[in-house]
């Protein structure tokens, strides 16, 4: 079971607004809408997905990584680095 289980339909919810979001910039894009504008769209669809992305990490290390500390050995291992890995990507993003 994932770490977000319990919140997957607002999850999906959120999802589904920054994709409303993100067809918006498009069609601001199509309609020669001003840059700044666009531009402004666009960083709050990117702090929308970075929310999401924060959330999920703080799901995965309340669950996945702490089940997998307390069994310990290897799966511990792969978990941490997993996560690791993992904040490293949103950090360089």
């Amino acid at each position: 079971m994932n770490g977000y289980a319990s919140d997957k339909d607002a999850y999906l919810k959120r999802m589904r607004r920054i994709e409303g979001q993100v067809r918006g910039i498009a069609k601001m894009i199509e309609d020669d809408k001003y840059c700044i504008d666009v531009l402004t769209q666009v960083s709050a669809a990117t702090k929308a997905l970075e929310a999401v992305a924060l959330g999920l990490l703080d799901e995965h290390l309340r669950h996945c990584v702490t089940e997998a500390v307390a069994e310990g050995g290897d799966v511990a291992d792969q978990k941490v680095a997993e996560a690791s890995a993992a904040i490293a990507r949103l950090v360089r993003s």
